[in-house]
């Protein structure tokens, strides 16, 4: 379709926005952009929501064609990614001309660490974005303290064995614990393993931001969660992130302490991934025993189960709406972009394109082989270009770790009713809050 009358980029109809809000938008706000609401997790599980939103977004493309599609929202300038090749556009030329800190983003994430690299610019931005690099090893596959990182993941993973044992089974209240036990003993050390009530006080902040605008900042509540870390920073536990964060330079800008609440913020999807990623190598015994040569193998870095990890975000990206902000107007094919314009990234959307994808709906790991599918299509599970998150390298390390432990330890089997098979589509949405296991370990040394 042809640009308007006006020279800008096309612009949906009422009834094209109205679906678009109700399909796509709604249903991934309903979920819970910061925390989820399991409940609302549950619900689209059961009811395809996000399979809808990917052919409510198919329809689009196939109206509208290629090019930004401006909504029809009043006193709001908003619009929608529909062509892969604006995908890497947008995201390579990030933070400029398109910030990565949309007036969403700072509303939301305002409420626990309103000065994270994610919502900074300018100066502060470059400041705090190498500092993060810095104390996370961002572009290091291995960690420099990932011995260290493996030990705390085998601990925490035999405690999770011990617990599934009791009872033959494995669930995400038995996991999901340890994980953040992981979380914080990396994180902040090893005083940190038990105190679930830091972990609480995060989450009730994550709750308010899930609101954002409509909820006022708590502020009290904020400063009780950073003073309660910096108790932590202030006195760093050797091999912790908490204490490379004490021997790293900082400026006036850095806010040092505002950093971790974000990493601890994107372990929870992490966590998420790595349980959903355990029931994809259930369903599929070829890839599984795959995984289980290389988790008894000699190589630390485990390409294959972090490849099998990648999958699993494709399948189910715990950031399906990435936001951008244009800061001026931008020239496309179909027209001119306004400056200040909200740019949505539908991540399901690319991920799940069966028009374009023959292994859209299935378990595929080898896509993200070197000169795979990958590198050539936009898989965004960690974001792209230079806003990439930079801790992607320490969560691929951390969660490959975590499955390799687990294969280790036992074998594990999806209880009926089962969501997954390998001679079936993948469903839109994996509950990992109901997702329960029957475990063997007396088969645990099996290769």
């Amino acid at each position: 379709m042809n640009a308007s009358a006006t020279g800008t980029v096309p612009v949906a109809s009422v009834s094209g926005t109205l679906a678009l809000i109700g399909d796509v938008i709604v249903p991934t706000l309903a979920k819970g952009p910061i925390i989820r609401r399991r409940r609302v997790v549950g619900i689209a599980e059961r009811h395809d929501l996000v399979g809808r939103a990917v052919r409510r977004m198919q329809r689009l493309h196939q109206h509208y064609g290629d090019g930004p599609l401006l909504m029809r929202i009043p006193a709001r300038k908003q619009a929608v990614l529909l062509a892969a090749a604006d995908v890497r556009r947008v995201l390579d030329e990030s933070p400029e001309p398109f910030a990565a800190d949309s007036s969403e983003k700072r509303a939301a994430l305002s409420h626990f660490n309103p000065d994270t690299v994610l919502i900074s610019r300018g100066e502060d931005r470059i400041d705090r974005r190498r500092f993060n690099e810095a104390v996370l090893d961002t572009g290091c596959p291995m960690h420099r303290l990932a011995e260290r990182f493996r030990t705390v993941v085998e601990e925490e993973a035999g405690a999770v064995l011990a617990r599934a044992r009791r009872g033959n089974t494995l669930d995400w209240e038995v996991f999901g614990d340890a994980w953040f036990c992981v979380v914080r003993r990396v994180v902040l050390g090893d005083a940190a393993r038990d105190d679930r009530a830091f972990t609480r006080l995060h989450e009730r902040l994550r709750a308010y931001a899930n609101l954002a605008f409509m909820q006022p900042i708590r502020h009290e509540l904020r400063d009780r969660f950073l003073a309660r870390l910096n108790q932590y920073l202030d006195d760093p536990e050797p091999e912790s992130l908490a204490a490379i964060m004490a021997r790293t330079p900082t400026t006036p800008r850095t806010a040092p302490d505002h950093q971790p609440p974000h990493w601890m913020f994107a372990a929870d999807p992490a966590g998420m991934t790595t349980f959903r990623t355990l029931a994809l190598l259930a369903a599929h015994p070829e890839h599984e025993e795959r995984a289980r040569a290389e988790a008894a193998g000699d190589d630390p870095t485990l390409p294959f189960l972090r490849r099998c990890v990648l999958e699993s975000l494709r399948l189910w990206p715990t950031t399906p709406m990435l936001l951008r902000q244009s800061r001026s107007d931008t020239q496309w094919d179909t027209g001119v972009l306004p400056a200040d314009t909200g740019i949505l990234i539908y991540a399901p959307f690319f991920h799940r394109d069966d028009r374009h994808l023959p292994f859209a709906h299935r378990f595929a790991p080898e896509v993200w082989e070197p000169g795979g599918a990958a590198e050539a299509w936009p898989f965004v599970p960690f974001s792209a270009g230079p806003v990439r998150c930079p801790g992607e390298d320490l969560v691929l390390l951390l969660t490959s770790s975590m499955l390799a432990a687990l294969l280790r330890g036992g074998r594990y089997r999806e209880q009926q009713p089962t969501r997954i098979a390998a001679s079936t589509r993948m469903p839109s949405t994996l509950d990992n809050y109901t997702l329960r296991f029957s475990v063997d370990t007396a088969a645990r040394h099996a290769a």
